[in-house]
């Protein structure tokens, strides 16, 4: 189903006064938490090329469960291969850029409940006609995947599109995954591997130079991630729990994935 399709069934919930859906979230005294990202996936969290400042749904997301739960945020960056060992290591309280819920990554680090569902699409220069769905550019052998490592766009590069081998030459590693964008723009790689909501975001700013092709590849579930056993999972949890019910969630939906353009 279609981000629309989902934003259109549940939007009518916006409309309900937010009194209907109140409850008593935890209130953390005004405490300071450190939430670190990435700024690299639009529209989640990204630097807006107009005012230089970080702006996206998950900044606009966290503030508000900032304000409910009253504590204060601390944002800071890093890159995304260090950032689940580093939350993990408790150098940050929270984790947010866009960070799919599985099995491995439960092992290091505990997430909150999902807050987003995401569909994953084949993103490729718009002039591309030598493959339009995974099995024809598994069969067009002269073609090139970006991805970075460890993520879920890598392994579903490798074990989606092509032959479930790790070390297989057509994927270039990226260290972010702007550069895999970068470099599908100038033509390195043929084709990135993104969820729908960076998908649509990157597109948005290529002026007619990127589009989306194929059917989802699959589903993910994200989440904020947080040191094992933190004891502001259960209160965030409270929060996202109420930012569904009283409609904010849907409200940020529109603005970040329909209104929003990129770049504009």
């Amino acid at each position: 189903m279609s981000f629309r399709s989902v934003f259109l069934a549940v939007i009518t919930l916006a409309m309900l006064p937010i009194s209907a859906f109140s409850a008593d979230l935890p209130d953390l005294g005004g405490k300071q938490v450190t939430v670190v990202t990435e700024n690299a996936y639009p529209p989640l969290q990204f630097v807006d090329p107009k005012t230089g400042k970080p702006v996206g749904w998950e900044y606009d997301a966290m503030n508000e469960i900032a304000k409910r739960l009253n504590f204060k945020v601390e944002y800071l960056n890093t890159s995304w291969d260090a950032m689940i060992q580093a939350v993990s290591d408790s150098q940050y309280q929270i984790g947010m850029t866009g960070i799919t819920i599985n099995d491995e990554r439960k092992q290091k680090v505990d997430f909150s409940e999902p807050y987003m569902r995401s569909e994953q699409f084949m993103l490729v220069r718009s002039d591309e006609k030598r493959f339009t769905d995974a099995k024809s550019f598994s069969e067009s052998k002269d073609t090139l995947v970006g991805a970075q490592p460890g993520t879920s766009n890598f392994y579903v590069a490798v074990y989606n599109v092509l032959d479930g081998n790790e070390q297989n030459t057509r994927i270039k590693l990226f260290e972010t995954f702007g550069a895999t964008v970068q470099a599908l723009k100038t033509g390195d790689v043929d084709l990135v591997l993104t969820d729908s909501t960076a998908g649509k975001g990157y597109v948005y700013a290529s002026d007619g130079a990127l589009k989306l092709i194929g059917e989802p590849l699959g589903a993910e579930d994200f989440g904020f991630i947080f040191p094992k056993g933190s004891d502001l999972v259960g209160p965030v949890n409270a929060a996202i729990a109420a930012l569904k019910a009283d409609g904010t969630f849907d409200a940020l939906n529109k603005k970040w994935f329909l209104d929003y353009k990129l770049g504009q």
